[in-house]
């Protein structure tokens, strides 16, 4: 009686049963430790190197094998059967056991490791990209928590390659660079495919998946942005932007992460190569804002996305950040002030081709923006256009008279021409005059004709206003010019010539003094 009584008692877990029991809690989300710590994800980013198997279980039908860039090897020693040859009942059980044996690491910095184990792998990925796509029942919870598993394990890898520095400054052609290839993303990609239609899937129920896909997953997924490869940042923009469709509990989190990245490659390290596939989700994001913008967005809009101009590599995704600042402008048309004075702080001096693209997203900027706001900041603007219309560097002067090229910016202009042709006549008068380029010449005479065509009185107001202080200036130079003669020959003349004092070499003044 007494025996049987014991025997219904929990049994204390052994070691290996607790660092089990650990490895699920984590992956669930749901242990001990706040899942949407930022330290967190880093320290598990370090345990990524692993040396034991007491981060996850070992999955049935696989033996440890060795270690090798800190992850556990596994290989397969029993072969399992397809979908198709067991019951539909038996079907989820045989996807948990394909989905451990996807759980083997393999070393592809060497093609000639490993080969028939690599091709038992890549082909169960395959399966488990079809049972995903067919799948015509909800996933249950041990699923997602293997899937997750496998997927952190495949991906939140450490033996990454190192990010080459950032060589996009002045000089360097970025295009010339080939970008570094990862060589296993023959199975990786499967793993990104097996996981995106896992996310896309109607059967996932992303109130049960949240607990496995959550902050500490996102921070690591939003880790891996920073990779060379191209084809895994544009997997990875797909699986974050259908994440942040489905989860929608995890939307503010999404966007305060990604901030915090463009803060750390805005003011400190100007080194990321996921800039343009962030900015690309956040397009559709900024895109599907709702109306009237809550002041959260807007301040995104000022310390993020406008300061983004400021690096000199700009141009890597200058593109996709003139969509989602134009996308802000559309909705809020009150914010083309703000929109064009950020522009105007970060306006290059120096760099013609950024400059070429800052007049390029100014046009579009421009083409959003009302009246009313045009009104308040046209002056600083019109001040820099003629500026910029004076560049000798002839793309910049072109890229600057071709505003006029555009209905809604001509007519903006006209209705306010008594204030910006005082401010850009000098700069017309000089391109006229001076400019090297022909094209610049021939842009800038249809210029002075738009204007003198629509107010010819006007014009010529100006015309005379330039003339009378160019005669004005003219005299200023020349009145300086004598005073320095004058200074040059009393500095040459001879000792008690022409001295103010009326004494040789001034003494008695030095004496005064």
């Amino acid at each position: 009686m007494i025996k049987q009584i014991l025997g219904r008692l929990p049994r204390k877990p052994g070691k290996a049963g607790d660092s089990r029991d650990a490895a699920a809690g984590v992956a669930a989300g749901n242990g001990t430790e706040p899942s949407n710590s930022y330290s967190v994800a880093r320290s598990m980013d370090s345990g990524n190197k692993r040396t034991g198997n007491g981060d996850y279980p070992v999955p049935p039908g696989v033996t440890p094998n060795s270690v090798m860039n800190g992850a556990v090897l596994y290989h397969s020693n029993e072969p399992l059967p397809a979908f198709k040859d067991v019951a539909a009942s038996e079907k989820q059980n045989l996807f948990v056991k394909k989905v451990n044996l996807c759980c083997a690491v393999y070393d592809f910095m060497d093609p000639t490791k490993n080969l028939k184990e690599k091709e038992v792998k890549r082909q169960t990925l395959m399966e488990l990209v079809d049972y995903v796509t067919s799948a015509n029942g909800k996933f249950s919870e041990v699923v997602m928590q293997e899937i997750t598993k496998m997927v952190s394990i495949n991906l939140f890898r450490s033996s990454n390659p190192t990010p080459r520095e950032n060589k996009a400054i002045e000089g360097v052609d970025l295009e010339e660079d080939e970008p570094l290839m990862d060589p296993a993303w023959s199975h990786l990609q499967i793993v990104y495919e097996v996981f995106l239609r896992f996310v896309a899937s109607q059967e996932t129920d992303a109130k049960l998946a949240k607990r496995y896909i959550d902050h500490s997953f996102i921070l690591r997924l939003l880790d891996l942005f920073d990779s060379e490869d191209p084809r895994e940042r544009d997997y990875l923009k797909t699986i974050l932007h259908r994440i942040y469709g489905k989860f929608m509990v995890h939307r503010p989190f999404i966007r305060k992460a990604i901030n915090n990245i463009f803060y750390r490659f805005i003011f400190e390290t100007e080194k990321h190569n996921g800039i343009a596939e962030l900015l690309e989700i956040l397009g559709s994001i900024i895109n599907g804002f709702a109306l009237p913008l809550k002041e959260e967005h807007k301040l995104f809009l000022v310390r993020a996305l406008i300061p983004l101009h400021k690096p000199k590599c700009v141009s890597m995704y200058h593109q996709q950040l003139s969509y989602c600042i134009t996308q802000f402008v559309e909705k809020d048309c009150k914010l083309a002030d703000t929109v064009i004075r950020g522009l105007l702080k970060y306006w290059p001096v120096t760099n013609s081709s950024k400059e070429v693209m800052f007049l390029g997203e100014l046009e579009e900027v421009l083409e959003a923006t009302q009246l009313a706001e045009f009104q308040r900041c046209m002056v600083p603007l019109f001040r820099q256009i003629a500026r910029s219309m004076n560049s000798s560097h002839f793309q910049v002067a072109e890229r600057a008279l071709f505003l006029w090229n555009n209905d809604h910016i001509e007519n903006l202009i006209k209705q306010n021409y008594k204030v910006l042709l005082p401010i850009i006549y000098p700069a017309l008068e000089r391109n006229t005059r001076d400019h090297w380029n022909q094209a610049v010449r021939s842009l800038t005479l249809n210029v002075r004709k738009i204007f003198s065509d629509h107010d010819s009185a006007f014009f010529g107001e100006c015309v005379q206003r330039f003339n009378d202080e160019e005669l004005k200036q003219e005299e200023t130079d020349s009145k300086r010019e004598a005073l320095w003669k004058r200074l040059e020959e009393m500095a040459t003349s001879k000792p008690g010539e022409n001295n103010p004092s009326g004494t040789p070499n001034g003494k008695s003044s030095q004496a005064a003094g």
